[in-house]
């Protein structure tokens, strides 16, 4: 197993032990270019070439190799110290403090950034990117399914204080495809069927919006659910509240970002169409009760400057 160190002190000592000791910073290029340990090269543990790119800094399998990220608590020098050692790198090191612990010391850094520039989120309405910002349906019976899109027309997000305070996003309902019949003669029989009373009743009713008035933030880490927009769906003439719990941040271009999945009981909405709530028997015409639907949403400009 690579051998767990956790102090500077640890690291000096194991430097001393092996002057030929190579030092990999396996944090992200752009971090490591703001500040890294003295003597460090960048190998960034989440790049897929990670291996194959290491084998021109570190020739040797049997050079001693070390390896650091950001904290003790973040994985990622755990994970590249293992990869070393089952790509079989004999002497592998795991220098679990990290950044942090360097830098709890007092120690200093290579390369450190010039700019002490910190990114804000500026206030204001921020319109949607209908070229990116995308609705995907999925409709199911008890073994089948279809699944296709819906285009977004319009909409916005308002953000103060750093986090978003309201938005709306409108669908247009005449413009919904059907991805796994596409150019098939039963895409536009099934199209006009959503098109129908049966389902959205599209001619009295061509837009569907939702309209969230409060964003509740409920965790902090990227990646997660960490946001809850709390609105309402308005479908078929109907409005009723819906939560929708949302994996939300900033591109690398500041962009605003959010990707959901979830669960809608268009029964809720008067969408009763093969409802086996509603009818007693409709052997094959049987439908699920619940639509999924996933989004992602962008915003066209930066929101983080």
């Amino acid at each position: 197993m690579p051998q767990l160190i956790q102090t500077p002190a640890e690291l000096d000592a194991l430097r001393a032990l092996h002057p030929e000791l190579a030092l990999l910073d396996v944090r992200l290029a752009e971090d490591y270019q703001e500040g890294h340990l003295p003597g460090a090269i960048n190998q960034c543990v989440f790049e897929v070439v990670f291996l194959t790119d290491l084998a021109s800094k570190v020739e040797r399998r049997d050079q001693p190799v070390c390896v650091y990220g950001v904290a003790p608590e973040s994985r990622e020098s755990a994970t590249a110290a293992a990869k070393l050692e089952r790509a079989g790198y004999g002497q592998v090191y795991d220098f679990r403090g990290g950044l942090e612990a360097w830098r709890a010391e007092g120690r200093p850094l290579e390369a450190p950034s010039v700019s002490s520039d910190t990114p804000i989120v500026r206030d204001g309405k921020f319109p949607l990117d209908l070229g990116e910002s995308k609705v995907v349906w999925v409709g199911r019976n008890l073994i089948n399914h279809h699944w296709g899109h819906v285009a977004i027309s319009e909409g916005h997000v308002n953000f103060h204080g750093g986090v978003p305070v309201s938005g709306a996003v409108t669908v247009d309902l005449r413009e919904i495809t059907c991805a796994d019949l596409a150019g098939g003669p039963l895409h536009d029989v099934l199209i006009h069927h959503l098109e129908s009373d049966d389902f959205f009743d599209v001619e009295n009713h061509p837009e569907a919006v939702f309209a969230f008035e409060h964003a509740e933030v409920c965790a902090e880490a990227p990646g997660c659910q960490n946001l809850k927009l709390h609105g309402t769906l308005t479908l078929r003439g109907e409005s009723h509240p819906l939560t929708i719990a949302a994996a939300a941040g900033f591109t690398p271009e500041g962009k605003a970002a959010l990707q959901a999945s979830l669960p809608l009981d268009r029964t809720e909405w008067g969408v009763l169409y093969g409802s086996g709530r509603y009818f007693r028997r409709l052997a094959g015409h049987l439908v699920n009760d619940v639509i999924e639907l996933q989004l992602r949403i962008l915003t066209v400009g930066p929101v983080m400057k």
